[in-house]
Parts: structure tokens; C-alpha cells; sequence
């Protein structure tokens, strides 16, 4: 049988451009920003506040299209709204309609994650979950290491033209809407639940499977510690300090470093998405998400500890790793434990918890950088890991896991 089938193959190729689109921006947003006169707390309130209605709308979307018994027409409209924010930002400066292009942007993700999800997972049998969602993530993070590139080398033969990098990011968003064009609606089973206010995906708890209930604390806990990657980047240039790489005639310091060890770690990322997911379909979800906790342990606490550039290098490669074990097989786990006719409800659901737990990460991660210094919020985050680890390894026993 075919794993990667037509589907999973263009809903990747969306989700690639999708991502080169949103990434070529992702590090000239904040410059730009205070460029048009945003203040660093304006910036902050901004994205915090758009990034947590994205959250909180996946679940609300997601039950959405369960009772629909429809998929594409989120993915659509989703893709859509996140590719028509790009060349708005340009074109709208004053902070309300900032405000706004950036929620539509935001919002685009949380109308179409659930339902495209969805999509993969009904693409997949419960034995080749992983590696469906393995690629995609991969596909995704292709996407994410293209567009920083291409927007670093636009910037570098025209610096300061952040307007037509907005106008720029337009194109690969509109190629990844008009390839959903090529999908065809399947029928899908009609969801049971009641309907609701923009609240009622929490309900789904109520009738939620006793290994749902399980699991999902435990991501829940992870999540409340894993902060942003900005903080990632952050202790990296501080680690870095006045050290410098020199290569030929080209001398390399603590930002462009740090910009070369993110690119490296979604490298390792894409490379190893899908071979994770092939294994975690062979040998359990349970095994690998254990070994990417363990991973994401050690990472946090080398960092806790000044590494040197070498280091660095080599924390970032397992970091990778970590996030190849866990995004994609998380949401395979997650998927094969919901009921099928309300799949985008329960990936909905883990989704927006698991966007409220990221917002307050970073604001605890935060507090501690600001109260006990850097080595203390990575070393915190550490425990944090391993206290989840022995959590699924003392609740999880079921070989198929």
C-alpha cells in the first residue's frame, strides 16, 4: 500500500511554500515593526495577543469542521487568510490595522490546522500515522529553513526594503492555495457532539477515551515549560558572547552565528521527521517520544552552562532530533486516540491547550530569565522534561504505545 499518497504529497508541498512564505518574514517582522513606530512592549503585547487567538481558535475550528463532516473548506480559507496578511502588513501602517492584518494572519492557522490534520490522519492507518505526519512536519520545515535564507539574501542586495519582502512573501502563499485546488472532498463521518459556543471543544473531554485522558496531561505539562525558541536564541548569543568564526577571509560573530545554528537545527529537523515517524510506527509511540524528552533534557541543560561554539553546534543537532521525535509523533498519538468522527475536534483540543501552555511558558521562562538569570530557566525546563518522562514511563504501559 502507499504511504504517501497524492494527498499527504500536496498538502506537504501547501504546507512548504505556506511556511517559506510566513519564515521569509519571521526575522524582519519585529525590525519592521519599530520601524513604523511599535514600541519592543508593543511588539510584544502584539504578537502575544494575536498568537493566543490562533490558539484558541483551532479547537472552535476544528469542532467546526467535524460537524460539517468537511475539511478543505478550512484548509482553504485558512491558507487564504495567512497569505492575504503578507502584502496587507506592507500596505497598512497605522497599529489598528497592524493589529488586524497580523490577527488574520494568526487566525489563518488556527482556522485550517485542525481540519488539514484531520486530513492526514484520515490518509493514514493506525500503523502509519507517524511517518504521514513525520513527512509533513518535514515538508513544513524545509519551508521554515528557505525562508529565512531567501530573506537574508534579498536583504543583502537590498537592505531595508521590508515592504517588497512583504510583497515577495505573497507569491509562494498564493502557490500554496491554489495547490489545495487539486484536493477533492471526501466524505467524512458527521460529529456526534452537540454543538455549541466558540467554548464547546472543551466538552470534548467529557467523552474523550481513558488513554486521551492520559496522554494529554502529560504533553500539557511539557508545554507549559517549553518556552518560545526566541530564548533558545537568545541564551545562544549570550553563550557566544565576543567569540567569533573565521572562514577564509569572512568573519563571523554571535548574530550571524546564531542565525547559522537555527538554520542547522531545522535541517536536522527535516532530514529526520520522517525517518522518526517510521520508527515510531515500528517500535511505539511511547519509545520515541520518551527519547526525544531525554534529548530535549540534555539540550536545555548544556545550555544551562555557557557552552562553546562547538557545542552549540552540536546541542542545536540534537535539539533537531528532539523536535523530529516529538511534533510529528505527537500528533499521530493524539489523532489515534480520538474518535474518528470528531478528529479535528480532539487534535483541535490538544492544539489550542497546548497554545495556552506555550503563552504561559514563555512568560514563566520570563520571569525566571529576569529573576534567577538564563542557566536557571534552561535548568528548570530540564527537570521539567525528565518529570514528564518518568510520568509516561510510569502511566504508560501498553505495548501499543
Amino acid at each position: 500500500m502507499r504511504i504517501i499518497t497524492r494527498t499527504v504529497f500536496i498538502l506537504s508541498m501547501v504546507s512548504l511554500l505556506a511556511d517559506i512564505a510566513s519564515e521569509m518574514l519571521y526575522p524582519v517582522i519585529p525590525v519592521y515593526l519599530k520601524e513604523i513606530g511599535f514600541s519592543v512592549l508593543g511588539i510584544g503585547f502584539l504578537e502575544g495577543i494575536v498568537n493566543f487567538t490562533a490558539g484558541i481558535s483551532k479547537g472552535y475550528f476544528g469542532k467546526r469542521s467535524d460537524e460539517k463532516g468537511l475539511r478543505l473548506p478550512f484548509v482553504k480559507l485558512g491558507y487564504l487568510l495567512s497569505a492575504l496578511s503578507k502584502p496587507l502588513i506592507a500596505t497598512f501602517t497605522h497599529p489598528i490595522w497592524i493589529f488586524f492584518v497580523r490577527a488574520t494572519d494568526r487566525l489563518g492557522k488556527g482556522v485550517r490546522t485542525a481540519a488539514r490534520d484531520a486530513l492526514l490522519s484520515n490518509e493514514a492507518t493506525p500503523a502509519t500515522k507517524a511517518r504521514i505526519f513525520g513527512f509533513h512536519r518535514s515538508m513544513d520545515t524545509v519551508g521554515a529553513a528557505i525562508g529565512p535564507l531567501l530573506a537574508l539574501a534579498f536583504l543583502f542586495f537590498y537592505p531595508g526594503e521590508y515592504k517588497t519582502l512583504f510583497y515577495l512573501a505573497f507569491i509562494p502563499g498564493l502557490l500554496s492555495i491554489s495547490l489545495i485546488f487539486l484536493l477533492k472532498e471526501k466524505k467524512q463521518p458527521v460529529s456526534t457532539m452537540k454543538k455549541g459556543n466558540f467554548f464547546s471543544f472543551f466538552k470534548y473531554w467529557q467523552i474523550a477515551s481513558p488513554e486521551f485522558k492520559t496522554v494529554i496531561p502529560g504533553f500539557l505539562l511539557f508545554a507549559l515549560f517549553n518556552s518560545s525558541d526566541i530564548f533558545l536564541l537568545l541564551i545562544t548569543k549570550e553563550s557566544i558572547g565576543d567569540q567569533t568564526i573565521t572562514i577564509g577571509n569572512a568573519v563571523f560573530h554571535a548574530d550571524t552565528i546564531t542565525i547559522g545554528a537555527y538554520v542547522f537545527y531545522n535541517l536536522v529537523y527535516a532530514a529526520a521527521s520522517y525517518p522518526m515517524g517510521v520508527l515510531a510506527d515500528k517500535l511505539g509511540y511511547k519509545k520515541i517520544i520518551l527519547t526525544g524528552l531525554a534529548m530535549f533534557a540534555i539540550v536545555y541543560g548544556g545550555f544551562a552552562f555557557s557552552p562553546s561554539i562547538g557545542v552549540i553546534f552540536i546541542l542545536f543537532s540534537v535539539y533537531g532530533l528532539y523536535a523530529a521525535a516529538t511534533e510529528g509523533v505527537i500528533k499521530a498519538w493524539v489523532a489515534n486516540l480520538a474518535h474518528k468522527e470528531n478528529t479535528a475536534t480532539a487534535i483541535g483540543f490538544y492544539t489550542s491547550c497546548e497554545s495556552i501552555c506555550t503563552l504561559l511558558a514563555s512568560i514563566i521562562a520570563g520571569v525566571i530569565w529576569t529573576s534567577f538569570g538564563s542557566s536557571a530557566t534552561f535548568l528548570t525546563t530540564a527537570i521539567i522534561a525528565a518529570v514528564v518522562f518518568i510520568y509516561f514511563q510510569l502511566k504508560i504501559r501498553a505495548s501499543q504505545f
